[in-house]
Order: structure tokens, then sequence, then C-alpha cells
């Protein structure tokens, strides 16, 4: 069964993201939301994590968040994809489990 995990906390204060990340498996995805965003920047700390991740799982951004914390003009990571609220649901739709990271 694939999962969609979200993760909205900032990496930079919480360690939710890598938590998650330690736990996917293949064929789930990462929906990356609120403050949770800012780790799709390309050339963050968190890079090299997500990149490794993307091997076996997808990798998303919301992107109104991203616009919301003025980063929808920077580049992503390859691997991450931007999506929209519709993007979101059809997420959601796609995967049997939903995995929120608080």
């Amino acid at each position: 069964m694939s999962t969609l995990n979200i993760v909205n906390k900032s990496p930079f204060e919480k360690r939710t993201l890598e938590q998650c990340l330690k736990r996917i498996g293949e064929g789930d995805s990462v929906l990356l939301i609120e403050d949770a965003t800012i780790s799709a920047v390309n050339g963050t700390a968190y890079a090299n994590l997500l990149l490794e991740a993307s091997k076996q799982s997808r990798l998303y951004v919301l992107q109104p968040d991203l616009q919301a914390r003025g980063f929808a003009e920077k580049p992503l990571l390859d691997p991450v994809e931007a999506v929209d609220y519709a993007g979101f649901v059809d997420l959601v739709v796609k995967h049997e489990r939903v995995h929120s990271w608080l």
C-alpha cells in the first residue's frame, strides 16, 4: 500500500522531515507544505537527504505555500515536483493512505 506523507514543519526547526524520510517505503510520496516547502529549494542543507529519498519515492511541494513564503521564483531540487491544490487532492486520491507528520 502506498502512502502520501505530508510534512508541514520547517526542517530548520523540527526533525519531522528527517523522521519521515527515514520511514518512507518504495512507492510512497512526500508532499512538503507550509514551512516545510523551504527544504525543496535547491541548495539547502536538506538537498542531499531529499535527493537520496527520491531514489525510492516521489517528492512534491505545494506551490501556493512556496509562493506565500517568497520562494516561488527560487529553483527547486530536480526531483521535486510543484503541485497546486488540485494536484494535492489528486495525490490524496492516488494513495491508499495519508500520513501527516506533526
